[in-house]
């Protein structure tokens, strides 16, 4: 019995048209701390950090700009749709390829996670790990395409 849990390859298009954007505008809105007001809304709230007038710090509605949960959310799917989607010609040596990029990527981005652990400290830190939420993709996206370009060339120079 052969499972497949990879999508179409129609997906890795979709995905690269919504990440690229996704990601470019998620670094602006980072670097220059850029949120404007036309997404602040009332959103429900699990739990709020700071305790509020009436005493609660779990389960109401509360004011936030939801720029950052959007674009979160975008470049995670889409990341998800580039890295797990089919490649045109899809055999054992792409799947050993995607094995072993993924591999590789999950060791890459804890060895990165534990220096931070040992050299990074208090809000710093929170960023690292604001930003290890999406390098494990990110990670894999760049060596398996890395990987297939390399197999691609070396094809063509065979012909």
């Amino acid at each position: 019995m052969k499972l497949n849990f990879l999508f179409q390859n129609k997906f890795k298009k979709i995905g690269w048209f919504i990440l690229i954007p996704s990601a470019i505008i998620g670094l602006i809105t980072l670097i220059y701390d850029y949120e404007p007001s036309f997404f602040d809304f009332n959103v429900p709230a699990i739990f709020v950090g700071e305790i509020l007038s009436d005493g609660k710090k779990t389960f109401r509605m509360v004011n936030n700009n939801v720029l950052n949960e959007i674009l979160g959310v975008l470049i995670i799917i889409s990341s998800l749709l580039v890295a797990f989607s089919k490649e045109k010609s899809e055999d054992e040596y792409i799947s050993k390829i995607r094995l072993e990029s993924l591999v590789w990527a999950v060791y890459f981005n804890y060895a990165i996670l534990l220096l931070s652990f040992m050299f990074i400290y208090d809000l710093s830190f929170l960023w690292v790990m604001i930003f290890n939420m999406f390098t494990v993709l990110l990670f894999f996206i760049v060596r398996f395409n890395w990987q297939i370009s390399k197999l691609k060339k070396s094809a063509y120079y065979e012909e």
